[in-house]
């Protein structure tokens, strides 16, 4: 199991998260996953954050620069709208933190190096896995919502403007890379 050192270790954005309660549920999301994945935490700082393009942009580069830009993003936009638009910036942090925490279910080591899709992925997207272990943690509806929305599974469904912020952060940080490798 890993512990709340190695979590902080990890993600030292968790300490922005001002709730709590709300960043001990992100944390033990994260304690759950990584002691069902085969994947460690130093995994998580070399494997490549998608498996759709060649990259070599880690897992933890890219899911701490959306962390960054999710909440950059929710700071202007409360400067600037936020007596129009209410925007709970607890939320959007641990909402980016979280949002692919079911890719340590989705991926496993690949023969040689690397990481592959593993069993489990091939049926379930990181949103799904991603939700159920929020929700075993305790993790707030508000904030699962974004878990499940961050991908195209929530073009389906109506996001909140936490979990707006959040997909674009995402795409903003995946689409770039994606994009330049098809150059």
């Amino acid at each position: 199991m890993s512990t709340q050192v190695d979590l902080l270790a990890l993600w030292p954005e968790l300490e922005w998260i001002e709730d709590k309660v709300l960043r001990d549920a992100t944390a033990k999301a994260w304690d759950f996953a990584l002691e069902r994945s085969p994947l460690t935490a130093d995994d998580l700082r070399t494997i490549p954050f998608t498996l759709l393009h060649p990259t070599t942009v880690s897992f933890m580069d890219h899911k701490r620069c959306v962390v960054h830009i999710a909440r950059e993003s929710a700071r202007a936009m409360q400067a600037f709208m936020g007596a129009h638009l209410p925007i709970d910036l607890d939320t959007v942090v641990a909402g980016a933190i979280l949002a692919d925490v079911g890719k340590l279910l989705e991926y496993e080591p690949a023969p040689g190096g690397g990481s592959r899709q593993s069993a489990r992925g091939k049926y379930l997207r990181h949103p799904f896995t991603g939700v159920a272990l929020c929700m075993e943690a305790g993790v707030p509806d508000a904030v699962s919502h974004i878990v499940a929305t961050h991908a195209a599974e929530g073009n389906l469904v109506t996001r909140s403007t936490e979990a707006w912020i959040v997909h674009h952060a995402d795409f903003m940080s995946y689409e770039p890379v994606a994009k330049r490798l098809q150059v």
